[in-house]
């Protein structure tokens, strides 16, 4: 099965992955900024995630085959590639086991590393949702206000809300499979995966994604890899920072 994307623009393919219980559609105005510097975007809803197919089945190697059929499917080669937290790690193991196919990595916010689950708090909120009450948006973030605290966070956890049918709610993610299989979002990168192209990881000054202890473990996998903080930024940094997060990518990609 394929992969739901949105392409914008002509040009040299350009591919961005989103995160965790996120979907291609948060990265839609960056993907039309890129795309008017020359790039055609694929902005790709990964399994189980906005408009892609639901299964049972999830984890990295899994991710990454998808993007291989993907690629394979659009005839894709030399492609950018961009990935947000989990869409990053889903893009650190897809450039390790096809480095033939990607020219450029983009890692926002994310690590190699092995991280515990945090996410308990709003996948709970998410199951709370009772879709047979709830009738509007406003509904659905009064009663997840009482497990995610954040208003940006409940708005970015909104956007998987669409319309079933007319005057019933649904989640786009797959919510049950995603509960179950939370653990693998976490997993650390197989400790023999390496790319040897140019590679960037960008951070939010105020996430605590990348330390420093992090810095010699991304330099084993990614051996001609850099670090750059983006200013004023969390682990949303593409969407607390889009200004200076654009330029940081686009003189990577340019240079």
């Amino acid at each position: 099965m394929l992969l739901h994307s949105n392409i914008i623009g002509e040009g040299k393919p350009f591919v961005i992955l989103h995160g965790f219980l996120g979907m291609s559609d948060n990265w839609k105005t960056l993907g039309s900024q890129f795309s008017e510097q020359g790039f055609q975007v694929h902005l790709v809803d990964q399994r189980n995630h906005g408009r892609s197919f639901h299964d049972d089945a999830f984890n990295y190697e899994m991710l990454a085959e998808d993007l291989k059929h993907y690629c394979d499917e659009n005839k894709l080669s030399e492609i950018v590639l961009l990935g947000h937290s989990m869409g990053g790690k889903t893009a650190m193991l897809f450039a390790s086991l096809y480095p033939e196919i990607v020219s450029k990595l983009l890692i926002a916010d994310i690590s190699p590393r092995f991280y515990p689950v945090h996410h308990d708090a709003i996948l709970e909120g998410l199951s709370a949702l009772d879709f047979e009450v709830i009738k509007s948006r406003a509904e659905a973030d009064k009663i997840l206000s009482s497990y995610v605290s954040d208003f940006g966070i409940r708005q970015f956890l909104l956007k998987n809300l669409y319309w079933v049918e007319k005057g019933k709610l649904g989640l786009r993610i797959n919510l049950e499979v995603l509960k179950n299989k939370v653990g693998e979002i976490g997993e650390s990168l197989p400790s023999y995966t390496r790319f040897e192209k140019d590679t960037l990881f960008l951070r939010g000054d105020r996430s605590e994604y990348i330390g420093v202890d992090d810095e010699a473990i991304i330099k084993n996998h990614f051996s001609k890899s850099k670090i750059v903080t983006i200013s004023n930024a969390g682990h949303w940094l593409h969407a607390e920072n889009p200004k200076d997060f654009f330029e940081a990518v686009i003189n990577f990609v340019n240079s």
